[in-house]
C-alpha cells in the first residue's frame, strides 16, 4: 500500500504533494486513496485497476500504459497528465477535472463522466462511440478525428473545441454550445441537433435564410 500521509483537513490543499516520484510498474489495484496530492510522479505500467480516489490531485503524472479500468474517483483532478496506452475501460469519474490531460490510443470502453471538466484536453483520435458525454465541459478540446458516433452530448460546452474530420453519425448534439469551427470542420451527417444549431449549420455554410 503506497503510504501518502494523512490529511490535517477536508481539503487536499494542505497536504504536501509527493514530488516527482517513480511508481512504474507498480501494483496499487483496489486500493483506496483519499486527500492525497502527487506532482511530476511517474505512474507508467503500474497496476491501478479498481482503484478508487477521493479528493486527490495529480499534476503533470506520466499515465502511460497504465491499467486504471475499473477504477472510481471522486472530486479528484488529473491536470495537465499524460495518458497514452492507458486502459480507462469501465472507469467512473465524478465531479473530476482532467484539464490539460492528453490521451492517445486509449482504451475507453464504457467510460463514465459525470460532472467532469475536460477544458483543454486532448482526445485527438479517440474511440468515443456510444459514449455519455452529456452535459460535460469540453472547452477548447481536441477532438480532431475522434469518433463520435452514437454519442450523447446533449447539452456539452464545446465552445472553442476543435472538431476536424471528427465523425458524430448518431451523435445527440441538442442543447449543445458549439463554436462556428465546429460546424464546418466536423462530419454532421445523421447528427441529431435543435434548430438553433441547424439554423448556425446553415449560416457557417453560406445558406442565406429568410
Amino acid at each position: 500500500m503506497l503510504d501518502v500521509g494523512e490529511a490535517t483537513d477536508d481539503s487536499v490543499d494542505s497536504v504536501p504533494p509527493v514530488v516527482g516520484e517513480d511508481f512504474s510498474d507498480a501494483v496499487f489495484a483496489n486500493e483506496v486513496w483519499e486527500d492525497c496530492a502527487f506532482e511530476r510522479c511517474s505512474f507508467v505500467d503500474a497496476d491501478l485497476r479498481g482503484l478508487v480516489t477521493k479528493n486527490c490531485t495529480f499534476v503533470a503524472c506520466d499515465f502511460t500504459g497504465a491499467d486504471l479500468s475499473e477504477s472510481k474517483h471522486r472530486i479528484t483532478a488529473f491536470r495537465q497528465c499524460t495518458f497514452r496506452r492507458a486502459d480507462l475501460s469501465e472507469s467512473e469519474l465524478r465531479g473530476c477535472s482532467l484539464m490539460g490531460s492528453q490521451f492517445g490510443d486509449c482504451r475507453l470502453r464504457q467510460w463514465q463522466l459525470h460532472d467532469t471538466d475536460l477544458t483543454l484536453v486532448g482526445l485527438s483520435g479517440a474511440d468515443l462511440k456510444d459514449s455519455s458525454l452529456s452535459g460535460l465541459r469540453m472547452r477548447e478540446a481536441n477532438l480532431n478525428e475522434s469518433d463520435l458516433r452514437g454519442a450523447d452530448l446533449t447539452k456539452c460546452d464545446l465552445t472553442g473545441a476543435r472538431m476536424l474530420d471528427a465523425k458524430l453519425a448518431d451523435a445527440d448534439l441538442r442543447g449543445a454550445k458549439l463554436g462556428a469551427d465546429i460546424l464546418v470542420q466536423a462530419d454532421l451527417r445523421g447528427t441529431k441537433v435543435d434548430l438553433e444549431i441547424a439554423v448556425s449549420f446553415a449560416a457557417a455554410h453560406g445558406l442565406v435564410i429568410e
